[in-house]
């Protein structure tokens, strides 16, 4: 049976594991760091066989040198159009990368960087389809727009929104207070996201992730999914009317939740 761990990282960073306790092979995803993997590895004698990368920022790329060092016979996963040129298996949206039991579809999600690719299997771990979505899709957030245009991310999580409602998501960071106190801000009415932040609230206070989310559920929740929803679009439209914004298309309507939450 495959199983999915969180690695910890730097301040608030998942690097995600997946092993196979019989062959005691692992995968992970967006090594920043090689301390907490390896020594994760060590206390489960795990062997390292293959690396993900959905990005080229340092906090996702950084600890790939020192483990390849540890393991030189790891296949490295990554974008082929991209500043990060440490992969031997470069991969192009459209193809797929097989791990054990899992087949892995890569999708083209670009606005939080050009490069930036995901990972989806419909092989169910934990009785869930997976997403490594890296920074693209957040619990009740999304990535900043470091490269991309508004455009490009709304149509990289149209993309997202439209895979299997049961979808594990297994975003790189624990951002998801900080998000829902905006997306509270946002819709202050949504009695959901009420009792969604409380439920965060609680497993954070006692020390656990908030992630990975459930897709279903950030597509009623999550603001940044939901910029055909009458209630957000009329939120944006409100926002986009005191800053002198555009509202006449979905990519307005996105545009001006991310500009909210850029300038929360």
């Amino acid at each position: 049976m495959l199983t999915i761990s969180a690695i910890p990282a730097f301040s608030d960073n998942y690097i995600w594991c997946l092993s196979d306790p019989e062959s005691c092979k692992a995968l992970v995803v967006d090594p920043g760091q090689a301390k907490p993997v390896l020594d994760h590895l060590k206390d489960r004698n795990l062997i390292l066989d293959t690396i993900l990368i959905t990005h080229h920022h340092p906090d996702h790329v950084g600890g790939v040198d020192e483990l390849v060092k540890a393991f030189p016979d790891c296949r490295i996963t990554g974008p082929a159009e991209s500043p990060f040129q440490g992969s031997t298996n470069a991969v192009h949206p459209g193809d797929e990368v097989i791990w054990e039991t899992m087949t892995f579809q890569v999708l083209g999600v670009p606005g939080h960087t050009l490069d930036h690719i995901a990972y989806f299997s419909d092989v169910e771990v934990n009785q869930r389809p997976v997403l490594f979505c890296g920074d693209t899709l957040f619990v009740s957030g999304c990535g900043r727009l470091f490269e991309g245009t508004p455009e490009q991310m709304r149509q990289s999580l149209q993309t997202l929104r439209a895979l299997p409602d049961r979808t594990a998501v297994y975003c790189a960071h624990e951002y998801t207070l900080a998000n829902l106190k905006f997306a509270r801000s946002w819709l202050p009415q949504d009695e959901g996201l009420q009792s969604f932040e409380h439920r965060c609230k609680e497993r954070r206070e006692k020390g656990e992730p908030t992630v990975p989310s459930i897709l279903g559920e950030e597509k009623k929740l999550n603001p940044f999914l939901r910029w055909d929803d009458p209630m957000v679009v009329d939120a944006a439209r409100n926002y986009c009317a005191r800053n002198g914004l555009p509202a006449d298309s979905e990519n307005a309507i996105f545009a001006a939740i991310r500009h909210g939450k850029d300038n929360f």
